[in-house]
């Protein structure tokens, strides 16, 4: 059990570390699309209306994104505490049946499943609304900024599933040999 908590700290780690790169990246690519401008411009969908400036945009969906991601790895590390409950407690149930074993395991998926919906939904609804008070009309700025917030979340569930595989078959490995030596 040690061993994977060790895993899973060095996991967070890189997570951590890609966030913040990629955020940085996010900010500069974007905020050098107009030169950094802090100034004002028309709007592209909405002719007569005035948009927010390129550098609040860059900054915004950043921000975004690394809401999406902490979302992300947050709901991807509460989905695993959950999982792992649910496996003591599919075992327990499968000594009574298989039928009871796999209610109790599609159960434990449902809560995994809404638990990434709910998250996701909350923190996005929030995120909208607290933009919404900078932005104020400016549906176009808004919503070009708050698309970081997806991108943060799909990347660190990619991240997640490739990085989560590579340490769980690390883990599953040293206890295969670990048995096999005994």
């Amino acid at each position: 059990m040690k061993k994977k908590r060790v895993l899973t700290i060095f996991e967070y780690k890189y997570l951590g570390i890609f966030m913040c790169v990629f955020g940085a990246i996010i900010f500069l690519f974007l905020g050098s699309v107009k030169g950094f401008s802090t100034k004002s411009e028309p709007c592209t969908y909405s002719q007569g209306n005035t948009c927010k400036p390129a550098l609040a945009n860059a900054f915004f969906s950043t921000i975004a994104f690394l809401l999406g991601a902490l979302t992300s790895v947050l709901s991807g590390y509460l989905g695993m505490k959950i999982a792992t409950y649910a496996n003591a407690r599919t075992t327990l149930e499968a000594r009574k049946g298989v039928g009871k074993a796999f209610i109790t395991a599609f159960r434990s998926g449902a809560v995994m499943g809404f638990l990434l919906a709910a998250n996701g939904l909350l923190v996005l609804y929030a995120s909208i609304n607290l933009f919404k008070l900078y932005y104020g009309d400016d549906w176009e700025g808004l919503y070009e900024s708050i698309t970081g917030y997806g991108l943060g979340g799909s990347s660190m569930a990619l991240f997640g599933r490739v990085g989560g595989g590579i340490y769980t078959k690390a883990a599953d490995v040293g206890a295969d040999l670990v048995g096999y030596c005994r």
